[in-house]
Protein backbone atom coordinates (compact mmCIF):
# COMPACT_ATOMS: atom_id res chain seq x y z
CA UNK A 1 0.00 0.00 0.00
CA UNK A 2 1.45 3.27 -0.80
CA UNK A 3 1.99 5.96 1.91
CA UNK A 4 0.41 8.47 -0.25
CA UNK A 5 -2.96 6.76 1.23
CA UNK A 6 -4.52 8.52 4.82
CA UNK A 7 -6.60 6.01 6.26
CA UNK A 8 -9.77 7.71 7.27
CA UNK A 9 -9.13 6.02 10.70
CA UNK A 10 -7.00 2.88 11.49
CA UNK A 11 -7.83 2.48 7.64
CA UNK A 12 -12.00 1.43 8.33
CA UNK A 13 -14.28 3.28 6.89
CA UNK A 14 -16.06 5.75 9.20
CA UNK A 15 -18.98 8.06 7.32
CA UNK A 16 -18.26 10.59 10.39
CA UNK A 17 -14.91 11.18 9.41
CA UNK A 18 -15.46 12.46 5.84
CA UNK A 19 -15.47 15.77 4.93
CA UNK A 20 -17.62 16.89 1.90
CA UNK A 21 -16.76 20.25 0.28
CA UNK A 22 -19.17 21.59 -2.05
CA UNK A 23 -17.96 24.70 -4.60
CA UNK A 24 -20.65 26.65 -4.95
CA UNK A 25 -19.39 30.01 -6.39
CA UNK A 26 -19.69 29.61 -10.25
CA UNK A 27 -22.35 32.04 -11.78
CA UNK A 28 -24.54 29.22 -13.41
CA UNK A 29 -25.12 30.78 -16.58
CA UNK A 30 -26.41 27.81 -18.16
CA UNK A 31 -29.55 28.37 -15.63
CA UNK A 32 -30.04 32.08 -16.05
CA UNK A 33 -32.34 33.85 -15.71
CA UNK A 34 -33.20 31.75 -12.53
CA UNK A 35 -30.04 32.14 -10.97
CA UNK A 36 -29.56 36.21 -11.49
CA UNK A 37 -30.12 36.48 -8.06
CA UNK A 38 -30.07 33.13 -6.45
CA UNK A 39 -27.03 31.10 -5.97
CA UNK A 40 -27.67 27.70 -7.90
CA UNK A 41 -27.33 26.06 -4.92
CA UNK A 42 -30.56 27.41 -3.28
CA UNK A 43 -32.48 27.15 -6.63
CA UNK A 44 -35.73 25.48 -5.78
CA UNK A 45 -36.37 22.18 -7.10
CA UNK A 46 -39.26 19.79 -5.53
CA UNK A 47 -40.04 22.49 -2.96
CA UNK A 48 -36.88 22.64 -1.63
CA UNK A 49 -33.35 23.99 -2.21
CA UNK A 50 -31.19 22.03 -4.99
CA UNK A 51 -28.65 20.92 -2.67
CA UNK A 52 -30.65 19.84 -0.10
CA UNK A 53 -30.44 16.59 -2.35
CA UNK A 54 -27.39 15.84 -1.91
CA UNK A 55 -27.26 17.03 2.14
CA UNK A 56 -30.15 14.08 2.23
CA UNK A 57 -28.32 11.46 0.22
CA UNK A 58 -24.91 11.64 2.13
CA UNK A 59 -26.07 12.59 5.50
CA UNK A 60 -28.73 9.13 4.43
CA UNK A 61 -25.13 7.48 4.51
CA UNK A 62 -23.61 8.76 7.99
CA UNK A 63 -22.10 11.70 7.00
CA UNK A 64 -22.08 14.36 9.27
CA UNK A 65 -19.28 17.29 7.61
CA UNK A 66 -19.70 19.33 4.87
CA UNK A 67 -18.23 22.79 3.83
CA UNK A 68 -19.99 25.03 1.41
CA UNK A 69 -17.22 26.38 -0.84
CA UNK A 70 -19.03 29.70 -1.28
CA UNK A 71 -18.11 32.76 -3.00
CA UNK A 72 -19.62 36.17 -3.47
CA UNK A 73 -22.20 37.78 -1.81
CA UNK A 74 -25.23 35.56 -3.48
CA UNK A 75 -24.20 32.14 -2.59
CA UNK A 76 -22.98 33.08 1.03
CA UNK A 77 -25.75 34.78 1.73
CA UNK A 78 -28.30 32.41 0.47
CA UNK A 79 -26.79 29.31 1.66
CA UNK A 80 -26.11 30.41 5.37
CA UNK A 81 -29.47 32.51 5.43
CA UNK A 82 -30.96 29.06 4.68
CA UNK A 83 -29.06 26.04 6.39
CA UNK A 84 -26.76 27.98 8.61
CA UNK A 85 -25.12 25.34 10.86
CA UNK A 86 -27.20 22.23 9.40
CA UNK A 87 -29.28 22.00 12.75
CA UNK A 88 -32.54 22.82 10.55
CA UNK A 89 -31.90 21.07 8.00
CA UNK A 90 -31.10 17.97 10.37
CA UNK A 91 -34.29 18.23 12.70
CA UNK A 92 -36.27 18.58 9.03
CA UNK A 93 -34.99 15.28 8.22
CA UNK A 94 -34.71 13.57 11.68
CA UNK A 95 -31.15 12.91 11.31
CA UNK A 96 -29.53 12.44 14.33
CA UNK A 97 -26.79 13.48 15.27
CA UNK A 98 -26.88 16.28 13.63
CA UNK A 99 -24.75 17.55 10.18
CA UNK A 100 -22.57 20.26 11.06
CA UNK A 101 -22.04 22.76 7.91
CA UNK A 102 -18.74 24.92 7.68
CA UNK A 103 -18.03 27.89 5.45
CA UNK A 104 -15.27 28.73 3.06
CA UNK A 105 -13.30 31.28 4.84
CA UNK A 106 -13.80 34.69 3.72
CA UNK A 107 -11.29 34.30 0.76
CA UNK A 108 -12.29 34.54 -2.58
CA UNK A 109 -11.36 31.66 -5.10
CA UNK A 110 -10.52 30.93 -8.66
CA UNK A 111 -12.92 28.22 -9.65
CA UNK A 112 -13.97 24.70 -8.16
CA UNK A 113 -10.41 23.03 -7.46
CA UNK A 114 -9.17 26.29 -6.01
CA UNK A 115 -12.08 26.34 -3.76
CA UNK A 116 -11.38 22.59 -2.50
CA UNK A 117 -7.32 24.30 -2.30
CA UNK A 118 -8.92 26.73 0.18
CA UNK A 119 -10.78 25.09 2.23
CA UNK A 120 -8.12 22.00 3.17
CA UNK A 121 -5.36 23.66 3.86
CA UNK A 122 -7.88 26.18 5.77
CA UNK A 123 -9.92 23.63 7.90
CA UNK A 124 -6.60 21.33 7.93
CA UNK A 125 -8.12 18.10 6.32
CA UNK A 126 -5.78 15.14 6.09
CA UNK A 127 -7.81 12.76 5.46
CA UNK A 128 -9.51 11.82 1.84
CA UNK A 129 -12.35 14.35 0.85
CA UNK A 130 -15.06 13.94 -0.89
CA UNK A 131 -15.68 17.23 -3.94
CA UNK A 132 -19.63 17.66 -4.88
CA UNK A 133 -20.61 20.21 -7.71
CA UNK A 134 -23.72 22.01 -5.82
CA UNK A 135 -26.16 21.33 -9.20
CA UNK A 136 -25.77 17.58 -9.02
CA UNK A 137 -28.15 15.02 -8.13
CA UNK A 138 -26.98 11.83 -7.30
CA UNK A 139 -27.27 8.09 -5.91
CA UNK A 140 -24.41 6.56 -5.11
CA UNK A 141 -22.78 4.47 -2.05
CA UNK A 142 -19.81 6.49 -0.96
CA UNK A 143 -18.17 3.38 1.16
CA UNK A 144 -18.20 1.46 -2.19
CA UNK A 145 -16.13 4.48 -3.98
CA UNK A 146 -13.77 5.32 -0.89
CA UNK A 147 -12.66 1.63 -1.18
CA UNK A 148 -12.51 1.71 -4.80
CA UNK A 149 -10.55 5.06 -4.22
CA UNK A 150 -8.22 3.21 -1.80
CA UNK A 151 -7.77 -0.07 -3.49
CA UNK A 152 -6.22 1.77 -6.44
CA UNK A 153 -4.21 4.04 -3.86
CA UNK A 154 -5.65 7.10 -6.11
CA UNK A 155 -4.73 10.26 -6.06
CA UNK A 156 -7.75 11.66 -7.53
CA UNK A 157 -11.34 9.54 -8.02
CA UNK A 158 -13.66 10.75 -10.61
CA UNK A 159 -16.86 9.78 -10.64
CA UNK A 160 -17.68 8.74 -14.65
CA UNK A 161 -21.27 7.85 -15.94
CA UNK A 162 -22.16 6.66 -19.03
CA UNK A 163 -24.05 9.21 -21.38
CA UNK A 164 -26.08 9.55 -24.47
CA UNK A 165 -24.88 12.95 -25.60
CA UNK A 166 -21.88 14.23 -24.14
CA UNK A 167 -22.63 17.93 -25.55
CA UNK A 168 -21.35 20.68 -22.66
CA UNK A 169 -19.82 17.85 -20.43
CA UNK A 170 -16.28 16.82 -19.15
CA UNK A 171 -15.31 13.50 -20.43
CA UNK A 172 -13.01 10.75 -19.73
CA UNK A 173 -10.89 7.68 -21.64
CA UNK A 174 -9.83 5.03 -19.21
CA UNK A 175 -8.46 1.44 -19.60
CA UNK A 176 -9.85 -1.38 -18.33
CA UNK A 177 -8.07 -1.08 -15.09
CA UNK A 178 -9.66 2.38 -14.58
CA UNK A 179 -7.60 4.52 -14.82
CA UNK A 180 -8.21 7.54 -17.09
CA UNK A 181 -5.59 8.18 -19.46
CA UNK A 182 -7.04 10.75 -21.27
CA UNK A 183 -9.69 13.92 -20.01
CA UNK A 184 -11.23 16.74 -22.16
CA UNK A 185 -14.02 19.34 -20.28
CA UNK A 186 -16.76 19.97 -23.02
CA UNK A 187 -15.43 18.51 -25.99
CA UNK A 188 -17.31 18.85 -29.37
CA UNK A 189 -19.23 15.77 -29.80
CA UNK A 190 -16.67 14.33 -32.73
CA UNK A 191 -13.69 15.16 -30.33
CA UNK A 192 -14.91 13.21 -27.57
CA UNK A 193 -12.72 9.90 -26.39
CA UNK A 194 -15.79 8.10 -25.02
CA UNK A 195 -19.16 8.65 -24.14
CA UNK A 196 -17.98 8.71 -20.25
CA UNK A 197 -19.00 11.61 -18.38
CA UNK A 198 -17.55 13.79 -15.60
CA UNK A 199 -20.35 13.66 -12.47
CA UNK A 200 -19.05 16.52 -10.94
CA UNK A 201 -18.29 13.85 -7.42
CA UNK A 202 -14.21 13.68 -6.68
CA UNK A 203 -12.43 11.55 -3.95
CA UNK A 204 -8.75 13.50 -3.29
CA UNK A 205 -6.21 12.37 -1.37
CA UNK A 206 -4.26 14.16 1.18
CA UNK A 207 -1.18 14.48 -1.24
CA UNK A 208 -3.79 16.66 -3.56
CA UNK A 209 -2.59 19.35 -1.00
CA UNK A 210 1.05 19.12 -2.23
CA UNK A 211 -0.15 19.08 -5.69
CA UNK A 212 -1.92 22.23 -5.39
CA UNK A 213 1.87 23.72 -4.35
CA UNK A 214 3.30 22.67 -7.35
CA UNK A 215 4.84 25.14 -10.06
CA UNK A 216 2.79 23.69 -12.76
CA UNK A 217 -0.23 24.70 -10.71
CA UNK A 218 0.54 28.00 -9.91
CA UNK A 219 1.43 28.65 -13.77
CA UNK A 220 -2.04 27.47 -14.72
CA UNK A 221 -3.60 30.20 -12.17
CA UNK A 222 -1.39 33.27 -13.32
CA UNK A 223 -1.83 32.32 -16.59
CA UNK A 224 -5.13 31.48 -16.61
CA UNK A 225 -6.52 33.43 -13.75
CA UNK A 226 -8.73 30.39 -12.57
CA UNK A 227 -8.17 26.52 -11.66
CA UNK A 228 -11.34 24.64 -12.28
CA UNK A 229 -11.27 21.05 -11.76
CA UNK A 230 -12.18 19.84 -14.95
CA UNK A 231 -10.77 22.46 -17.29
CA UNK A 232 -7.43 23.04 -15.18
CA UNK A 233 -6.93 20.45 -12.20
CA UNK A 234 -8.05 17.19 -13.60
CA UNK A 235 -5.52 17.56 -16.67
CA UNK A 236 -2.76 18.60 -14.96
CA UNK A 237 -3.05 15.44 -12.41
CA UNK A 238 -2.76 13.18 -15.46
CA UNK A 239 -0.01 14.75 -16.65
CA UNK A 240 2.16 14.41 -14.17
CA UNK A 241 1.99 10.88 -13.99
CA UNK A 242 -0.03 10.16 -10.97
CA UNK A 243 -2.85 7.72 -10.27
CA UNK A 244 -6.03 9.06 -11.24
CA UNK A 245 -8.87 6.80 -12.06
CA UNK A 246 -12.17 7.10 -12.80
CA UNK A 247 -15.30 4.94 -10.80
CA UNK A 248 -18.63 4.39 -13.05
CA UNK A 249 -21.42 5.13 -11.16
CA UNK A 250 -24.43 2.93 -11.79
CA UNK A 251 -27.21 4.66 -9.88
CA UNK A 252 -28.89 7.92 -10.64
CA UNK A 253 -27.46 11.06 -11.88
CA UNK A 254 -29.13 14.67 -12.64
CA UNK A 255 -27.19 17.44 -13.82
CA UNK A 256 -28.85 19.87 -13.39
CA UNK A 257 -27.37 22.99 -14.94
CA UNK A 258 -30.09 24.32 -18.00
CA UNK A 259 -33.66 24.56 -17.78
CA UNK A 260 -34.61 21.86 -20.46
CA UNK A 261 -32.13 19.54 -17.20
CA UNK A 262 -34.04 21.18 -14.67
CA UNK A 263 -37.32 19.70 -15.76
CA UNK A 264 -36.28 16.50 -16.51
CA UNK A 265 -34.92 15.82 -13.41
CA UNK A 266 -37.99 17.27 -11.68
CA UNK A 267 -40.11 14.40 -13.43
CA UNK A 268 -37.83 11.60 -12.77
CA UNK A 269 -37.51 12.42 -9.10
CA UNK A 270 -41.34 12.79 -8.83
CA UNK A 271 -41.01 9.24 -10.55
CA UNK A 272 -38.59 8.01 -7.65
CA UNK A 273 -35.70 9.06 -9.58
CA UNK A 274 -34.00 8.84 -6.38
CA UNK A 275 -33.61 6.46 -3.38
CA UNK A 276 -32.94 8.56 -0.63
CA UNK A 277 -36.35 10.63 -1.54
CA UNK A 278 -39.49 8.94 -2.85
CA UNK A 279 -42.11 10.65 -0.86
CA UNK A 280 -42.67 13.86 -0.51
CA UNK A 281 -45.27 14.28 2.29
CA UNK A 282 -48.80 14.21 1.43
CA UNK A 283 -49.15 11.95 -0.96
CA UNK A 284 -52.72 10.66 -1.66
CA UNK A 285 -52.72 7.05 -2.22
CA UNK A 286 -50.30 3.90 -2.85
CA UNK A 287 -51.92 4.09 -6.69
CA UNK A 288 -51.53 7.58 -7.60
CA UNK A 289 -47.78 9.29 -7.74
CA UNK A 290 -49.46 12.81 -6.75
CA UNK A 291 -48.82 15.07 -3.57
CA UNK A 292 -50.44 17.31 -1.65
CA UNK A 293 -48.35 18.43 1.42
CA UNK A 294 -50.03 20.55 4.42
CA UNK A 295 -48.66 20.12 8.10
CA UNK A 296 -49.87 22.68 10.20
CA UNK A 297 -53.94 22.78 11.38
CA UNK A 298 -53.66 25.92 8.56
CA UNK A 299 -51.73 24.34 5.84
CA UNK A 300 -54.12 21.19 6.22
CA UNK A 301 -57.17 22.93 5.41
CA UNK A 302 -55.95 24.03 2.12
CA UNK A 303 -54.57 20.64 1.64
CA UNK A 304 -58.24 18.98 2.13
CA UNK A 305 -59.90 21.45 0.11
CA UNK A 306 -57.63 20.36 -3.05
CA UNK A 307 -58.17 16.66 -2.24
CA UNK A 308 -61.99 17.37 -2.29
CA UNK A 309 -61.70 19.04 -5.28
CA UNK A 310 -59.91 16.39 -6.91
CA UNK A 311 -62.90 14.05 -5.60
CA UNK A 312 -65.57 16.17 -6.70
CA UNK A 313 -63.74 16.24 -10.80
CA UNK A 314 -63.63 19.97 -10.05
CA UNK A 315 -59.86 20.11 -10.71
CA UNK A 316 -57.93 17.38 -12.75
CA UNK A 317 -54.37 16.10 -11.20
CA UNK A 318 -52.46 13.67 -13.40
CA UNK A 319 -49.42 11.87 -14.26
CA UNK A 320 -46.89 12.63 -11.34
CA UNK A 321 -47.50 15.67 -9.49
CA UNK A 322 -46.41 17.45 -5.99
CA UNK A 323 -48.33 20.17 -4.42
CA UNK A 324 -47.08 22.21 -2.17
CA UNK A 325 -48.69 23.63 1.14
CA UNK A 326 -50.97 26.73 1.82
CA UNK A 327 -51.94 26.38 -2.01
CA UNK A 328 -55.19 27.36 -3.82
CA UNK A 329 -56.53 25.61 -6.68
CA UNK A 330 -59.56 27.36 -8.53
CA UNK A 331 -62.20 25.15 -10.41
CA UNK A 332 -61.02 23.73 -13.73
CA UNK A 333 -57.42 23.56 -13.31
CA UNK A 334 -55.78 20.60 -14.65
CA UNK A 335 -52.11 20.16 -13.80
CA UNK A 336 -50.26 17.13 -15.00
CA UNK A 337 -46.38 16.23 -14.16
CA UNK A 338 -45.69 19.31 -12.57
CA UNK A 339 -44.98 20.95 -9.32
CA UNK A 340 -46.45 23.74 -7.67
CA UNK A 341 -44.68 25.21 -4.65
CA UNK A 342 -45.97 26.70 -1.30
CA UNK A 343 -48.28 29.41 -1.07
CA UNK A 344 -49.04 29.40 -5.25
CA UNK A 345 -52.91 30.23 -6.23
CA UNK A 346 -53.52 28.94 -9.35
CA UNK A 347 -56.55 30.36 -11.11
CA UNK A 348 -59.90 29.02 -12.40
CA UNK A 349 -59.49 26.88 -16.31
CA UNK A 350 -55.59 26.81 -15.71
CA UNK A 351 -53.86 24.25 -17.26
CA UNK A 352 -49.89 23.31 -16.40
CA UNK A 353 -48.13 20.71 -17.91
CA UNK A 354 -44.22 19.26 -17.35
CA UNK A 355 -43.95 22.69 -15.10
CA UNK A 356 -42.75 24.39 -11.89
CA UNK A 357 -44.08 26.54 -10.66
CA UNK A 358 -42.18 28.35 -7.84
CA UNK A 359 -43.39 29.26 -4.16
CA UNK A 360 -45.89 32.88 -3.80
CA UNK A 361 -46.34 32.67 -7.53
CA UNK A 362 -50.30 33.88 -8.61
CA UNK A 363 -51.57 32.15 -12.12
CA UNK A 364 -54.55 33.93 -13.47
CA UNK A 365 -57.72 32.54 -15.13
CA UNK A 366 -57.18 30.57 -18.24
CA UNK A 367 -53.56 30.39 -18.49
CA UNK A 368 -51.81 27.80 -20.00
CA UNK A 369 -48.17 26.84 -18.99
CA UNK A 370 -46.29 23.62 -20.82
CA UNK A 371 -42.79 22.91 -20.42
CA UNK A 372 -42.03 26.07 -18.82
CA UNK A 373 -40.33 27.33 -15.17
CA UNK A 374 -42.51 29.65 -13.43
CA UNK A 375 -40.13 31.78 -10.64
CA UNK A 376 -40.77 33.08 -7.06
CA UNK A 377 -43.88 35.80 -6.86
CA UNK A 378 -44.09 35.48 -10.39
CA UNK A 379 -48.37 37.33 -11.18
CA UNK A 380 -49.03 36.22 -14.44
CA UNK A 381 -52.34 37.88 -15.30
CA UNK A 382 -54.54 35.98 -17.91
CA UNK A 383 -58.22 35.59 -18.27
CA UNK A 384 -60.83 34.00 -20.39
CA UNK A 385 -61.08 36.94 -23.22
CA UNK A 386 -57.11 37.50 -23.21
CA UNK A 387 -55.76 34.06 -21.96
CA UNK A 388 -51.85 34.06 -21.18
CA UNK A 389 -49.52 31.16 -22.93
CA UNK A 390 -46.23 30.32 -21.78
CA UNK A 391 -44.42 27.30 -23.52
CA UNK A 392 -41.60 25.35 -24.75
CA UNK A 393 -38.75 25.47 -22.13
CA UNK A 394 -39.67 29.64 -21.41
CA UNK A 395 -38.28 30.78 -18.03
CA UNK A 396 -39.83 33.36 -15.88
CA UNK A 397 -36.99 34.63 -13.12
CA UNK A 398 -38.55 36.03 -10.00
CA UNK A 399 -40.83 39.25 -8.78
CA UNK A 400 -42.04 39.31 -13.19
CA UNK A 401 -45.82 40.67 -13.72
CA UNK A 402 -47.42 39.10 -17.44
CA UNK A 403 -50.20 40.99 -18.46
CA UNK A 404 -53.07 39.25 -19.90
CA UNK A 405 -52.90 37.83 -23.28
CA UNK A 406 -49.13 37.94 -23.05
CA UNK A 407 -47.58 35.06 -25.04
CA UNK A 408 -44.18 33.31 -24.40
CA UNK A 409 -42.32 30.83 -26.81
CA UNK A 410 -38.97 29.35 -25.87
CA UNK A 411 -38.17 33.03 -23.68
CA UNK A 412 -36.59 34.29 -20.92
CA UNK A 413 -37.27 37.15 -18.37
CA UNK A 414 -34.83 38.38 -16.16
CA UNK A 415 -36.68 39.46 -12.56
CA UNK A 416 -38.38 42.63 -11.51
CA UNK A 417 -39.67 43.42 -15.01
CA UNK A 418 -43.38 43.81 -15.71
CA UNK A 419 -44.24 42.58 -19.56
CA UNK A 420 -46.70 42.28 -22.15
CA UNK A 421 -47.07 41.30 -25.44
CA UNK A 422 -45.79 38.12 -28.02
CA UNK A 423 -42.05 36.94 -27.63
CA UNK A 424 -40.16 33.76 -29.17
CA UNK A 425 -36.61 33.02 -28.58
CA UNK A 426 -36.12 36.36 -26.93
CA UNK A 427 -34.25 36.64 -23.76
CA UNK A 428 -35.90 39.94 -22.06
CA UNK A 429 -33.10 41.86 -19.59
CA UNK A 430 -34.78 45.21 -17.82
CA UNK A 431 -33.58 48.57 -19.75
Amino acid sequence: MSDRYEPHVEDNYNPDKIRVIIPVGGKATRLLPLTAETSKACLRLLNRPLVEFSLLSLASQGIRNFIFGVKGYTNYRDLYDYFEDGNGFSARYGINPPIHIKYQPNVPDLGSADSARINMDYYEINTPIFAVQGDNIFDIKIKNLTDFHKEKEAALTIVLREVDNVEGLGIADIDKTGRIQKFIEKPQPKDAPSNLANTGLYVLSPEIQEIFKEKGIQQIIKEKNRLDFGYDFIPYVISTGRPVYGYTLKGSWYDVGTPKSYLEAMKNLLQGGLSTLKDFGGRLSDNHMIWVQGGSTDSEKCRQEIINQIKQGKIKIEGTVLIGRHCQIEDGAHITNSCIDNFTRIGKNTIITNSAVMDRAIVGDNTEIHDSIIGRHVVINSNANKPTQINAISVIADDVVLEEGCTLTSTKVYPHQHIRGEFQNQTIIAN
